[in-house]
This record gives structure tokens, C-alpha cells and sequence, in this order.
């Protein structure tokens, strides 16, 4: 049985009036969807804006309500419309890594007191302390830092921070919306050796949105593109990103900037 199990996931949201005498009219985000993830692997998904990414991932964590289907984590459904309480259970399974590692933690907390949050708020008993010292370890920094503000950290430190954060409380299952797109190079490329080797020793699953192709490759075992709010094609990573069957996945991967040659410039033997 698959971990996350989506049967004619959809989302139909109002579209707002222009003019007093305008008719409503209503837009699909996310048209009938059917995904299955298995335990321990990591799922891709990509598209452009608008494509309906982030509404399925929000469906997915029970965060948005959707218009018609299901959801089900490690067969159990998930009721969007349920309580805060009642959904301890789900929010103790998931994790969440959001792009902008400034805007994700507040200014006025300790990294440590960020981190323990989910421990307090899931009412996850044990030496909390102990594990947020584990766990700032675990992401390649010194528990020392436990005591500093999110001001005193740099952008690669701060999405340690935030990644954390998503881990401290055991998740089964990882979500990354964009978790890297906001860092240069140099810290990108640690961060993602980050989470290949969090993947490694954890067997976490794995679900990343990115517009970050490379990044998808390095990082996922399956993929699935989106576009109108449908998924267009689905399958290995490597098998779609190098033989894709869709225009569309061509486009994509098309649209991707490449370093021209340059007479006269060296080639690197690298």
C-alpha cells in the first residue's frame, strides 16, 4: 500500500468579479487527480507557475480542503475540514521546507525555540532540549547556535534552520516548496547534499516542488509534470527528464539555460 494515496483529488476555487454586473465564475486549480507515493521514495513534481503544484501539495497535507476526492496517509483519510487538534495525527507525519528561508522564521524567536516548536505544538513528550541539540547536529550545525536569532545566521544557515524544524518531531514524510531556489550556488549545492544524506540515514519521503530541474534529478526517484492544473506525464525521473513523451515536458526542458560556447575559452577537462 502506497504511504500517500490521492483518488480524483480536485480544487475549484470562485474566480472574483471584475464588474458589479459579472457573472461568478469558477476555475479548476486542480482537475481530477489520481498519485500514489511509496514509503521511502522521493516524488518530484514540477511545472510552471500557475500549473497547480502547490495546490495539490496543499491537498496532499491536508492544508487546503479539496472541491471533490480523497486523500489518505498510510491509509487513513485525511478530513481538511477537521479540527487543528484532530489533525496532531497528520501534522506528527509531515514536515514542511518553504522557500524563503528569511520570510519562514520568526525574528523574534531563538533558532532553538524555532526548531522545538512542532514538539510543543504536537505535544511530543521527552527531553526536548536534547533534541533540538540532536537534530541542529544532524543538519550540520553547532548546537551552540540554539541561542542566536534568525538575523545572525546566513541564508544557508537559516534553511538548516527551517529543515530542522520540519525533522525535529520524526516525520515519515518531507515536503520541500522550492526549498532551494531562493540560495546561491555554493549554498544550494549544500543543501542538497543535505537532504540526499537526511534521505540516506532517515528513509524519509520525500516530496519536492521545483522549478529546479537538476535539482529534481539529484533528488528524486519518480516525477510528475504539471500543467493546467493536470498532471501531463508521470514516471522515473530519469526516464521523463531524458525521454520525455510530452511537448510540453520538451518545453520545459528546452526552456532550461544553457552556457554557450565561447571561441577561445578553455574547455575544462573537469
Amino acid at each position: 500500500m502506497s504511504l500517500i494515496e490521492a483518488r480524483g483529488l480536485s480544487r475549484e476555487f470562485v474566480v472574483p468579479k471584475r464588474a458589479a454586473f459579472e457573472r461568478t465564475r469558477r476555475q479548476l486549480a486542480l482537475h481530477p487527480t489520481d498519485l500514489d507515493v511509496a514509503e521511502g521514495s522521493a516524488l518530484g513534481i514540477i511545472g510552471e507557475s500557475g500549473s497547480g503544484k502547490s495546490t495539490l501539495v496543499r491537498l496532499l497535507l491536508g492544508l487546503d480542503r479539496p472541491t471533490d476526492g480523497t486523500v489518505a496517509i498510510d491509509g487513513r483519510q485525511v478530513d481538511a475540514a477537521a479540527s487543528a487538534r484532530s489533525l496532531h495525527w497528520l501534522r506528527r507525519e509531515t514536515g514542511l521546507v518553504f522557500q524563503d528561508p528569511y520570510a519562514s522564521l520568526d525574528p523574534r524567536m531563538t533558532a532553538g525555540r524555532i526548531i522545538a516548536e512542532p514538539l510543543w505544538a504536537l505535544d511530543i513528550d521527552g527531553d526536548r532540549r536534547a533534541r533540538v541539540r540532536e537534530v541542529l547536529i544532524q543538519v550540520g550545525l553547532d548546537p551552540a547556535m540554539a541561542d542566536r536569532y534568525p538575523h545572525e545566521f546566513s541564508g544557508g544557515q537559516r534553511q538548516r534552520i527551517a529543515l530542522a524544524r520540519a525533522i525535529v518531531h520524526r516525520p515519515r514524510i518531507l515536503v520541500g516548496d522550492e526549498p532551494l531556489s531562493a540560495l546561491d550556488v555554493t549554498v544550494r549545492a549544500q543543501i542538497l547534499e543535505l537532504l540526499i544524506e537526511l534521505r540516506r540515514t532517515t528513509a524519509l519521503t520525500l516530496l519536492l516542488v521545483s522549478h529546479d530541474l537538476g535539482v529534481v534529478q539529484h533528488l528524486c526517484d519518480t516525477v510528475v509534470v504539471m500543467k493546467d492544473g493536470r498532471i501531463v506525464e508521470r514516471g522515473h525521473t530519469s526516464e521523463v527528464l531524458q525521454r520525455p513523451t510530452e511537448d510540453y515536458t520538451r518545453a520545459l526542458l528546452a526552456a532550461i539555460p544553457v552556457i554557450p560556447d565561447v571561441p577561445g575559452r578553455p574547455v575544462s577537462d573537469a
